[in-house]
Order: C-alpha cells, then structure tokens, then sequence
C-alpha cells in the first residue's frame, strides 16, 4: 500500500450538508477500497486561481490516505461522475511528505504564524 493525499474542488452552489455528504461519499469509496484514511480536511470556500466552469469560488478538500494504486482509479472515476466535482488532483506522497503532512496536522506551521504576528504585535 502507497500513501497518497488527493484534493478536490467543489461546486461553490452547494450547501455545506451538500458538500460534507459529498466528501463522506468519496471517503466511503476508499472504505470500499479497504483504504486506510488518515485525515480529511475541509479547507473551506477559497478564491481560485482562473475561472472554472464559469465559477471563481469552490469549497477545497483534501484526502489522505493509503491504498493498493488500483483504489486510484475507483476513486477518480467516482470524480468524474460527480457533477459537483470541479477540479481533482491525487499524488503520491514520499517520505518527506508524509513527515510534512504529519507536522502540519499537529499544528507547527501555524503555530509559527500566531508567534510571529504576536511578536509583531508587541514591536
């Protein structure tokens, strides 16, 4: 089994039930795919880079995981069947990103930011 992280970009029409049900769907199909899910994050409605579909805004989640590489291609297709889905990418991570992916849900990047802008704060 490979560790993979894999982000998706959602239909900014949805509601957040829609949205959520929508990511527990995917979630579901790597359970199927007896995939070992190590976080879902929801990083919430962000500004996009170019317009897609006609849309400027989507809800961004990501997915981390580890499965056999066939369970790729389930869930992909699961991607491109859904409408809602706007944009996906799903890569493999190595050693170094999975240490990354480790510190970052713990916290320590952000706890750099609210240190220095507490200390900017002060100045």
């Amino acid at each position: 089994m490979k560790n993979y992280e894999t982000v998706f970009i959602l239909n900014p029409v949805l509601s957040e039930d829609q949205a959520k049900s929508t990511v527990e769907k995917f979630v579901n199909v790597l359970r199927q795919q007896k995939a070992d899910i190590i976080s879902v994050e929801n990083w919430g409605l962000k500004k996009l880079a170019y317009p897609v579909q006609k849309k400027s805004t989507g809800f961004y989640n990501l997915i981390e995981f580890a499965a056999d590489p066939q369970s790729i291609q389930t869930l992909e297709t699961e991607y491109r069947r859904d409408e809602s889905v706007m944009r996906f990418l799903t890569t493999v991570l190595d050693k170094h990103a999975l240490e990354y992916n480790a510190r970052r849900r713990k916290g320590e990047f952000n706890k750099n930011k609210e240190k220095k802008a507490k200390e900017g704060q002060a100045a």
